[in-house]
């Protein structure tokens, strides 16, 4: 049985991930009234565009990381742009690898951190340097964040630290906190990259 509280915030987070991989893969998308509309899938060079100089992406290793970015976070040939705290102001406009990449992360980590061993970090973590690679990476985290979210009780919820994401808030707060905290980001992070597809589209 999934808890009652839990409920709610499970339909909202299934919305979320199916709209966003159907805006990533197509062929057709909800519009938002209810209609289907034609969408194509993205390819490499959409999920690499760098809008605006010095944005943060997913880039090789071997190539180093992009403008005021410290290092390439994560493991394998590519890496995320990232810096040490305090991070680069203004922030770096971060393209739709990057933003994919960073959702697929706290996805992966918060379910192995809720369900899993308890070991994972960034530094284990693989971006994908191509879009096929990065959309297969998206829901396998997020088939693993749900899977963890059907483990737990009603116990589970209110517990503190419960998930032990050592990157958050997560030690520190009541489990269902975190559930919410997840959905915002899927829903922000979705509507960045929807937009991100829409300026690609128009910007001839």
């Amino acid at each position: 049985m999934i808890p009652s509280r839990l409920a709610p915030l499970l339909r909202q987070f299934d919305f979320a991930r199916e709209r966003l991989g159907a805006r990533l893969t197509g062929p057709v998308m909800d519009s938002g009234d209810g209609c289907d509309t034609a969408v194509g899938a993205m390819d490499d060079v959409e999920y690499r565009w760098e809008p605006v100089p010095g944005c943060w992406s997913v880039r090789r290793r071997a190539d180093g990381p992009g403008p005021r970015a410290g290092f390439l976070a994560g493991a394998g040939e590519w890496g995320r742009d990232a810096a040490p705290y305090p991070h680069p102001w203004p922030p770096p406009f971060t393209t739709l690898a990057w933003r994919l990449s960073h959702l697929s992360e706290i996805l992966t980590l918060r379910a192995e951190h809720t369900a899993g061993d308890h070991r994972l970090t960034r530094d284990d973590f693989r971006s994908a340097g191509d879009a096929e690679a990065a959309v297969a990476l998206f829901d396998a985290g997020a088939s693993a964040w749900r899977d963890a979210l059907l483990s737990v009780d009603d116990a589970a919820l209110d517990t503190v630290g419960y998930c032990t994401y050592p990157h958050g808030s997560d030690p520190e707060e009541p489990f269902l906190t975190i559930v919410a905290w997840v959905n915002q980001e899927l829903l922000h992070h979705g509507a960045e990259i929807a937009l991100l597809r829409d300026l690609y589209r128009e910007r001839a």
